[in-house]
């Protein structure tokens, strides 16, 4: 788990835009480091009733492709497939107002222009930048950070773990929103049960919104 305060001591350490944005995406989308970086521009659907018409509210498509050219490949598997340039299908993972805020940040003041193989996350510095970053750099980024931050080795799991965590107690120990709000592959992975829950369900949401924060 994360020490308490570790996300805001991180994100005061940190000196680039997409580096907060790996911390808040990590923090409040209980994402997979592979799941991150794997992420292409047309997988964000960040505003309410996004044209993909199967979530109403903000979210992001969590796609397998094995061959990224960073290597970075989302464990999950989901079937799906791009209709007239809208992803539909994968793994919907909500996303909170603080993640559409450092994307937006991240987008306007340090992505590279002319970028064309469309991934979210790129080197910022060097002859490659602008080519896609690799979940190498991701881990790096964040252990010297948390050495900086005096958290000693911060690693992308321990978010996964700290966010798990939080929802299962803001949802009363509801392993099935536990376990789709994180992606697990199955409830057995949380505590031994099966099923889905709606994520648009009133305690699904109430669990994120607490989790995230009334600012967040």
């Amino acid at each position: 788990m994360l020490p308490d305060g570790a996300r805001e001591k991180l994100l005061e350490t940190v000196n680039a835009a997409r580096d907060r944005l790996v911390v808040d995406w990590l923090a409040d989308g209980g994402l997979r480091i592979g799941e991150l970086c794997g992420l292409y521009l047309v997988d964000l659907h960040l505003r309410e009733n996004a044209a993909c018409g199967e979530c109403r509210t903000p979210h992001l498509r969590v796609c397998h492709r094995p061959g990224n050219p960073n290597q970075a490949e989302a464990k999950t598997k989901h079937p799906w497939q791009v209709t007239r340039g809208t992803v539909t299908g994968g793994l919907i993972k909500r996303v909170s107002p603080a993640m559409v805020h450092s994307y937006f940040e991240y987008m306007t003041t340090e992505y590279p222009r002319g970028t064309r193989h469309g991934m979210l996350m790129v080197q910022l510095h060097g002859a490659d930048v602008g080519q896609p970053w690799a979940p190498v750099g991701a881990r790096r980024m964040l252990g010297r950070a948390g050495k900086r931050a005096r958290l000693g080795l911060v690693k992308p799991r321990t978010f996964r773990h700290t966010f798990t965590s939080a929802v299962l107690d803001a949802a009363d120990r509801n392993t099935l929103i536990a376990r789709d709000a994180g992606g697990w592959a199955s409830a057995a992975m949380v505590d031994e049960v099966y099923g889905h829950v709606d994520i648009h369900d009133p305690v699904f949401d109430a669990a994120l919104r607490t989790v995230w924060g009334g600012n967040r």
